[in-house]
This record gives C-alpha cells, structure tokens and sequence, in this order.
C-alpha cells in the first residue's frame, strides 16, 4: 500500500490529498495540519466570518462530510517539525510518520511589522479561524479601527468593518490602493466605493511609533509626524512563504519552495504546491520568463491537484490560468490571466458598479481585470484558455458578448 502524506491545511493541501486518494484508491493518505478543526475555506475569514454572518465549519475545503468523506485520514493539531528524507518519513508533534511520497503544501506566513508585533495588545493579523474570531470580538467593541495595507485582505476587513458601524482609516506606504492587484484607473473605482462609505486613507504613508493610552486605546504615529488614534489595529501587509521546513530539509528553496512544471521539488519523491512553492511554467498565452509564486485560492486549489495525483504516479504538467478575486461592499472584483505592462490595453464600459479592463497581445486576450463582470469573465477565462484570437477592435463594444466571440472560434 503506498503511503503519501501530505503537509497542510489549506486549499492545495487538502485537494491535493483528495487528488492523490482518488488517482490511488488503494493508497493511505494522511493530511497533517496544525489546526485543530477540519480545513476551511479562508476567503470567508475577513468578511462573513467576522461580521458575525457565518463560522469557519459552515464552509469544510472537502464539503459535507470532510476529508474522511474522500477517504482521507486527518491528523488535526499535528504540527510537523522535520522531514526525515532518509527514512522517507516526517516527525510531527505526534509522533513519525513514514511516506513513500509526500506533498508540502504549508502555504503563507504573515508578514509581521516590527512597529506593530504579532501579540501586541490590540493589534491583530488575520490568517486563521482563531484569528477571525479574535478579530470580530474586538470589533464589537471598537469604535475605530486603523487598518495598515490597502492590498486584499486590508481593503476586505475595512469594508467589513465599515459595515459594522465602525470608523476605518487604512494607511498604506504605496500612493495607490491595491497596486499590486490592478490598475491604477480600477484602483481608483475602488477607492471612490471606500470613500463613499466614509473610509479614510493615508497614502503613501507607513507607521513609525505606535503609544499605549491609559484607557487602552493605541496612537499610531505616521511618517509625516502626525498622530491617530484607534481602539484596534488590523495588520494586512502581505505574506511570505512558508517554506522553512523544506529548507530545513534540504530541498531547494528560493523564497519559496522550488518545484517543476509537474509539482516535483528537488527530492523526486517529495511534492509541493500553492502558496509555498516558486516555480517557472508553461502556460497557453505566455511564458513567464522568471521563477513565481502565485497567491490566490483557485491555484492552490488547481497545483495542489497536480501535486497529489502526481505524487500518486501520475505524470500531469500544471498550465492552470491564474486568477484570484475579492468582494468589497456590493464590489466583486475579478482578475483573470498574466498581467503584462507592454500589452494592449482596452477598457469597456459597463451598467451601474462595473468596469472592465482588458489587455491583448498578438490579437489575443491575455488578462482582464472586472468588478461585478462575473459572465464576461467566464467567457474571458475560456478565450484565454483555449488561446482564440478575437477582434481587439470589438472589445471595447458592450454590444459584443464575449460568448460570441468563443462561439465564433469553436
């Protein structure tokens, strides 16, 4: 009987587990994650989940049922310390145990701001269910909360925040909101939706000192010298990779674990996937040119698929098309494929809250960019895909569907 372990519990952790279990009916898969409940849907944490509206178990990553649903044997509140590879084993807080392959999908740290410690009182990150729900008891009793980064999760939480009542400033080192998810004239349809609901932004700007008040409530001092007080403070200043125990191990690590086209580190019998790993692949409109990692829910979802199926013998490439998105308000904001500043950009014009913007290389749309533009960009996804040129002139025209534009080319 093979034995393949997988390390994790996120999206490219439990899929990957899945995946593997389902290529190898016959194999024993054990997850291993350090939490102590069943793997959860995260997306959920800086909105519904901290507002009060859902829980963490309402959304299980394998549905109904769970991994043992799927076959899958779980080790929860198990932390790995060490893979063994001599011994094909790792050592977890429970004890050994042996693999014949294993997939290290252990995904993202915080990024920690020395200014503002992981720990410090009234100062909060958000990563896990424990986190969230740290966060939301809090926030019932907060009447202003200072958010640092204008990325995903700060603009997230802010919108939930703001929901609640509570009065937001976000502060942010970078002159514009969201700078590394879209464009600058998106961005600002963004942040028009935040001002309008009383959000406030300090940009560019970063905290330099942050003071203790008697009554509990922090200040927060800026780099322009001036000072804000807050009763909480929400840290989303991005993440790095996970990838110390690989390193620890030997594998090949270059901030993040490093792997090939079919998930494959430097041990050709350990496999990583999702936010932890780095990694240079061929994909259907282009070629990227250096090594990368990719943070967003569908590609831990798709590479952690890879890793377990290939870790269970089977022999598959990833040329998955990135993508990722955020809710924000009544805001849905999509991206689809590789964002490249030398393409062609085009935008359309679309009803009420929605824009898109498109960008195309060689007759060919090689990445958008939508807020409530959910049906284009199904369509959009299929024509970066399947690599069908398009007429770059009709983009533009919201009385060109892009469904006809895939029916044309099939």
């Amino acid at each position: 009987m093979r034995q393949i372990v997988v390390v994790g519990g996120g999206p490219a952790a439990v899929w990957a587990a899945i995946e593997a279990k389902r290529k190898d009916s016959s194999a024993l898969v054990t997850l291993v994650t350090d939490e102590a409940c069943e793997p959860y849907e995260k997306p959920p944490l800086s909105k519904a989940v901290l507002v009060g509206k859902s829980s963490p178990e309402d959304a299980p990553i394998a549905g109904p049922g769970g991994l043992a649903k799927h076959g899958v044997a779980v080790r929860l509140d198990s932390r790995c310390t060490a893979i063994d590879r001599a011994s094909r084993s790792i050592v977890t807080t429970d004890g050994i145990l042996p693999y014949d392959s294993l997939v290290v999908a252990t995904g993202s740290l915080m990024r920690e701001l020395p200014v503002l410690p992981i720990g410090m009182p009234r100062v909060h990150y958000l990563r896990t269910e424990a986190h969230a729900r740290a966060i939301k008891d809090d926030l019932f009793g907060c009447k202003r909360l200072a958010v640092i980064g204008a990325g995903l999760i700060g603009l997230e939480v802010a919108a939930s925040a703001t929901g609640l009542g509570i009065e937001v400033l976000v502060f942010e080192v970078a002159p514009r909101i969201m700078a590394r998810a879209c464009d600058e004239e998106t961005g600002s349809f963004i942040l028009a939706e935040h001002l309008a609901r009383g959000v406030k932004f300090e940009m560019p700007t970063a905290v330099t000192g942050v003071f203790s008040q008697p009554d509990g409530s922090l200040v927060l001092q800026t780099t322009d010298g001036d000072t804000h007080a807050c009763d909480l403070v929400l840290v989303g200043a991005g993440v790095t990779p996970d990838d110390s125990l690989a390193a620890a191990a030997g594998l090949v690590v270059q901030d993040g674990i490093v792997v090939d086209s079919q998930c494959r580190t430097s041990d050709p019998r350990i496999f990583a996937a999702g936010d932890v790993t780095r990694f240079a692949a061929g994909y259907v409109t282009t070629q990227p040119q250096s090594m990368i990692r990719l943070e967003n829910w569908l590609h831990a979802q798709e590479h952690g698929g890879i890793a377990g199926r290939n870790a269970a013998g089977g022999n598959e490439s990833y040329a998955a098309v990135p993508s990722f998105w955020s809710e924000q308000y009544d805001l849905y904001i999509q991206g689809v494929g590789w964002s490249d500043q030398a393409a062609k950009r085009v935008r359309r014009s679309l009803p009420g809250k929605g824009t898109l913007l498109l960008e195309t290389k060689a007759g060919k749309i090689t990445y958008a960019l939508g807020i409530n533009a959910q049906r284009d960009l199904a369509a959009i996804r299929r024509l970066i895909e399947r690599n069908i040129p398009v007429d770059v002139d009709a983009l533009a025209d919201p009385a060109k569907p892009f469904n006809a534009m895939l029916k044309a080319k099939a």
